[in-house]
Order: C-alpha cells, then structure tokens, then sequence
C-alpha cells in the first residue's frame, strides 16, 4: 500500500507565507466586500472564501506539521486582522488608547484566537501525511476533506464558545449570497462553514492529484447541496415549508404591522457629554418618541445615555403618558427604548425597555412592564473581569461594566406579535436567540436588534453586522429590524433580503411595515433544544476517528 511522504513546502518558504498571507487576507475580504467596485460594497463574495480555504489547503498539504501549524496561525490572524481591523478605532480613537498598544491590541487578541487554528492545521497535516492512500486516492481524498472540514469546524467553535466567545468573521457569513445559503435553515451558520471547508478540501484535492471520480463525488456532493438550498429558498410570494405568515389574532388593528426606526447619528465622541451629545440625543430621540404613530417604534441601543433618574424633570412622565396612557380615542404605538438601567448597589445593566398601553404605569423604568437586559457582553467594552479593572483606568470607556442578563428572556408581546430583542452583536450568537424557540407556540415572531455601531466609524463594520443580521433571518425565517445610532438601520425580511434601508450617518426616522411569522425551521428547532454540541460531536467524532485509526496502526503522533 503506497502513501504519500511527508513533504516540504513545493515553493520557497518567503512564497509560501505570502501566498497564506494573500489567502487569509481575501477570506476576510469575503465576508463582506469593503470596496465600492468589482463587487457590491458590503456584499458577501462566497467564491473568494472558497478559494482562499482552497488555497490554504493546498498548502497545508505540501506542509510538514510544523509548517502547517504555522500556515494555518497566519491564515487565521490575517483573516481576523482583516476582517475586524476597526476594533483599533474604538480602542484608540474612543478609548483614547495610544496607536501602538491598540494595533498591538488588536494583533495580539487575532493571533490568540488564531491559536485555534494552528492548532487544527497541525493536527491535520499530522493525520494526513501518514493517511493518503494513493492505491484508493477518491476514497482518501474524500476522508481527508472531511478530516479538515471538522478540524476547521471545531476551530471555529473554540472561536464561538471560548472565553465568552468572538466568532465575528466566522467563515459562514461568507455564504451568505451564494448558492448554498438556504441550507442555513437545516444546519445555521457553522454548518455553512463546515460545508465550504469541505467543499475547499474537495478542490484542493483535485488541484493536488486530478481523478475523475475525485472530481465527480466533489461535482455531485456541490450540485446536490446547491440543488437543496434552491429547494429550500423562499421568493417573497412563496410558501415555506417550515413557517408561515403570523396575522396576529390578538392584534387590536388590522392594519399591517408598521415600525419606526429611529437613527439619532450622534457622534460616538460627544454621545456621552453632558454639554453636548446627552442634550441632543435626549431632546431628539424624545421629539421623534412623541411623534411616532408606527406599531412599534424603536430606538437604539442606550440612545439616552443616562439613567432614568439622571432624566430631566418630567421627561419619563411624558413617555408614560404617551405610550403606558395614552389618552381615550388615540391609536395604541409601543416603544423599544435602548438605555441603562441600575445603580451602584445592583450594578448596572445594557438595556431595552417596553412601553405600552396597559402596561404596568409606573414612572419608574427599573420595574417597567418589560424589560431586556443584553445577555452577552462585549470583554473589556461591557465587562471586565476583576483581575483587569486595571484596564478601566487605561481607556476612556463609558459604561464599560454591566451585569449579565438571562439568555432565555420574555418577548415583548404586542399587537399579536411575540418580538424578541437583542442588544448589538448578540445578534451573532444564534444558538443564544434560539434559546426562546424551545416551544413554537411562545417562539418569538420577529426580531429586534439595536446598536450603536458608532464606536467603529464609517467601516465595514456596518456591512458586517447587517449580513449576521440577516442570516439570523434565513436562519429561523424571522423578520430582523435593525434601530441603530449610525447605520444600518434597515428593515429584513424572513428570506434575508433588506426591504428598507436608511442612509447611514444621517439622522433619520425609517418606517415599513413588517411581517411577523409562526412555526420554526430544523435549525430553530434542535440548536434550541441542543445548543451547538451535535456540531462539535459530529466534528470531534470525526478527529478522533481519524486519529485512532492511525494510532492503532502504531503511528506515532507525537
């Protein structure tokens, strides 16, 4: 039985590291397209990823496993690098951190994270060097892509759930408007990533040693994905098979169901100043809180920047009296308002509360009739462990330490709809927005997410978050509305396409009308009851079968 020796790299070493450079840089690119030309600004370039992984496969298996833990920690940190560069404005220009440490900052939290993947690299190009058997190469070829494939996976997953978790980028997102996206109502966003690793492996493999039946399980294994995502694709007058329109029976007015979202625009550097950004956001949210006449209007996250009894004198009377009281005869508007609530005693919380008539008519927004406390906080820019309070005295980061709400929190029930907030990014944890889809019958009909991307200037940041946004739409076929301080406050339909739009860095006020839907999608319903761990069995699974398969043939992997 014949194999393939464990080889050098093909191409000298300065090449190669410029060829993993080139690929971690364009799977970054991928997830969403940061220039206006070539491609759509902001759009996801699913090819690009899928050659980039091609690549970095490709190399990986001319590598020793030294080169190839190397390779794949390159890969890796360019790739974040690349893609959330912009937490260097937030460090440096809002947190006042010098430019060295915070490109320091954002290298060094990149290359730790990308220890992940180093790690998968090794253990693949370990496996796979004593694997290929070239007297069955289709067989061989097609269980290496899977060896990679679910070492990829499970770094990905290190990514998600380690240290409170940072998956922005993950390569998922990359897929989002490609042929394969609707599969995302079957596996979510890391099963994407598990199939484009797959199908880069696949390529890799046939770029590596050509074989017709290579080449035909590689063709057949994409067409059939492709066939069943189109299968599963929803036109905007189509019926899906898992969900389907809510009307609402409780709803008091026939009338569709109409947002306002509110774009306040308040620079990111006066929005906490009491001389100038706190005035305006509180006169100019509250202007616009006043007048709205939507169902549901909604602002951003802590669009006013203070507490409830830092307020001025009978500004929270007139919310209550326009939303818990409204007088005899006026048509019912509810409100999601961003703002923190607590004290020094309790400690403080990111929060959306809810205002609406019939609801609890108190003046007091700590015990209002509805409340959202966000659940996954931001490390260092919403808490900070005790052993770093340190860095609180470093940076200039207001309300920079919040207490932790439940994952699995009330909807906001109203006009016969079940909303279910979020707070900024934990609109990227989608196993966590799952948590309230355990029974159908109280699942939520839409989502809300507020944020104030503001801390990241006018960058790709916006065109990243939008695109989590909407393939948390795909994945459980629910409407996601987006209120946010600087863009993109934008309507999303259950199909993940952007109904309305506001132009960003502008002060505005969006209003449509959205669409709420009833029953969940597979994905809904076995990662609400599951969480992530079929995804890390299957891929665990998979890497130790591949390594006691070669241990029992007394290999050595140390």
């Amino acid at each position: 039985m014949s194999r393939l020796p464990a080889a050098p790299f093909a191409t000298p070493a300065v090449a190669t590291y410029l060829a993993v450079f080139a690929a971690g840089l364009s799977h970054a690119l991928s997830i969403a397209w940061p220039f206006d030309a070539v491609w759509p600004l902001g759009q996801s370039v699913w090819w690009l990823q899928l050659l980039s992984l091609t690549v970095l496969v490709r190399l990986l298996n001319a590598a020793t496993p030294g080169q190839a833990a190397f390779s794949g920690w390159l890969f890796a940190t360019v790739m974040q690098c690349g893609t959330w560069w912009w937490l260097f404005i937030s460090i440096h220009t809002y947190g006042g951190l010098a430019a060295p440490l915070a490109v320091l900052a954002v290298v060094g939290l990149a290359g730790f994270l990308a220890l992940y993947y180093a790690a998968a690299s090794w253990f693949y190009s370990k496996w796979r060097k004593n694997s290929i058997n070239t007297a069955n190469a289709a067989v061989s070829y097609a269980w290496s892509a899977i060896v990679f494939a679910s070492c990829w996976l499970l770094a990905e997953l290190g990514r998600v759930a380690i240290f409170t978790g940072f998956p922005w980028g993950e390569g998922g997102y990359a897929q989002l408007d490609g042929p394969f996206v609707d599969l995302a109502k079957l596996v979510g966003v890391h099963g994407l990533t598990f199939g484009a690793a797959l199908l880069a492996a696949a390529l890799a493999a046939l770029a590596a040693k050509p074989r017709w039946l290579t080449a035909g399980l590689t063709l057949a294994g994409a067409l059939a994905a492709a066939a069943l995502s189109f299968a599963l694709h929803l036109d905007h007058d189509a019926v899906s098979v898992f969900t389907a329109p809510e009307p609402g029976p409780l709803r008091l007015n026939p009338a569709p169901f109409t947002v306002a979202l509110l774009q306040g625009n308040i620079p990111q550097d006066e929005k906490f100043q009491g001389s100038k950004g706190v005035p305006d956001a509180l006169k100019w949210y509250g202007q616009q809180l006043m007048a709205a006449s939507a169902t549901l209007v909604v602002t951003p996250e802590t669009a006013l920047p203070v507490l409830p009894e830092q307020l001025p004198d009978g500004y929270l009377d007139a919310l209550v009296d326009r939303f818990v009281t409204p007088p005899v005869g006026q048509v019912g508007t509810a409100a999601l308002v961003g703002i923190p609530l607590g004290n020094s005693q309790v400690g403080y919380t990111n929060s959306v509360i809810g205002l609406k008539p019939s609801a609890i008519g108190s003046a007091d927004l700590n015990t209002v009739g509805y409340r959202y406390d966000k659940h996954h906080l931001v490390p260092f820019g919403e808490f900070v462990h005790p052993l770093f309070k340190w860095f609180l005295a470093i940076v200039n980061m207001p309300l920079s330490d919040f207490n932790r709400g439940s994952v699995n929190q009330s909807t906001f029930d109203w006009q016969g709809q079940r909303i279910a907030p979020n707070i900024c990014y934990e609109d990227l944890f989608g196993e966590e927005l799952a948590a309230r889809f355990t029974d159908p019958a109280l699942a939520p009909t839409m989502f809300v997410n507020v944020s104030n991307i503001g801390w990241f200037g006018n960058t790709i940041a916006i065109d990243q978050h939008l695109n989590i946004s909407r393939l948390r739409a795909i994945e459980f076929e629910r409407a996601m509305v987006r209120a946010t301080n600087t863009g993109a406050t934008v309507i999303i339909d259950h199909t993940g396409q952007v109904t309305h739009s506001l132009m960003r860095h502008t002060r505005g006020v969006l209003v449509g009308s959205v669409e709420g839907r009833s029953g969940i999608t597979p994905y809904a319903w076995w990662v609400s009851r599951l969480g992530l761990w079929p995804l890390w069995l299957m891929a665990l699974t998979i890497v130790l079968s591949a390594f006691f398969r070669n241990f029992r043939g007394r290999r050595a992997y140390f």
